[in-house]
């Protein structure tokens, strides 16, 4: 259990990627606080899980990506309840599938505030705590359309690309103090956020649920398989450990393949 005595922080992870984050960080003793929507009484049983695998602490946070200061706020509660944050996973996000000429403005807003904006104002609160200890691990879920397109995906496609910029340029003004900042770039993981964009899909491009998932999702990937959750988050954990102390500013593809070409 490596990271006994750590702190994690990972945003939108009551489900999908960010639960399977929490998980592997609990399992290596971390205490970790988690963040996102759901049932309450489902959160509280993925939290009490979180606390017996770990041996340490786990809490819920139910802050508003879109909301600076309920960020700043969780971040600061992070710290006062369980220490650090020594490990912040920027891991929330929504999807919306139409193309530019129909694209609701107000879809725009949301997604750049919740993958976008949410992670600049976590990164900005959280690394004041990770310089005070002179360690910590800023790991912000991207996505391999932060390296390609696909039609449709405008708002995505610029917030992905958007964090992979920010992570560069804070991986730079945080080099010699002991920190490392990274993305993780996964393909297509079966998440609610992957099967919730299925129906704008078929409306948009005129075809069946099949066909979405066979000729749209998992055409790029060469694989031909979904990447699991357990996957990306066993990669994040890599990132903590001391041996990764020298990967920073990079973005990482979990991918089968899709952005090799």
């Amino acid at each position: 259990m490596f990271l006994k005595g750590k702190t994690a922080l990972i945003t939108g992870s009551t489900s999908g990627i960010g639960l399977a984050y929490a998980k592997a960080f609990a399992a290596e003793g971390a205490a970790v606080m988690i963040n996102g929507f759901g049932e309450a009484d489902a959160i509280e049983a993925e939290r009490a899980k979180l606390a017996e695998t770990s041996g340490a602490n786990a809490l819920y946070d139910a802050a508003d990506m879109t909301k600076p200061d309920q960020i700043v706020a969780m971040v600061e509660r992070c710290h006062a309840e369980l220490g650090g944050p020594d490990i912040v996973v920027n891991n929330a996000g929504i999807q919306h599938v139409a193309p530019i000429d129909d694209f609701p403005p107000e879809k725009w807003d949301a997604i750049i505030a919740i993958n976008l904006s949410s992670a600049w104002h976590m990164m900005r609160a959280a690394i004041p705590h990770m310089k005070a200890r002179g360690w910590g691990r800023i790991i912000t879920t991207a996505s391999a359309h932060s390296m390609v397109a696909s039609p449709n995906k405008s708002a995505y496609v610029a917030a992905k690309h958007g964090v992979v910029g920010i992570t560069k340029t804070v991986a730079l003004e945080v080099a010699t103090h002991g920190i490392t900042a990274n993305c993780i770039s996964p393909g297509y993981v079966w998440t609610p956020l992957v099967e919730n964009q299925i129906p704008d899909t078929m409306k948009t491009r005129g075809l069946t649920r099949e066909q979405v998932i066979n000729d749209v999702l998992l055409d790029a990937q060469p694989t031909k398989e979904f990447v699991q959750p357990e996957e990306v988050a066993a990669l994040a954990v890599f990132l903590c450990r001391d041996e990764a102390k020298s990967i920073t500013g990079t973005n990482l593809p979990v991918d089968g393949g899709w952005t090799a070409a």
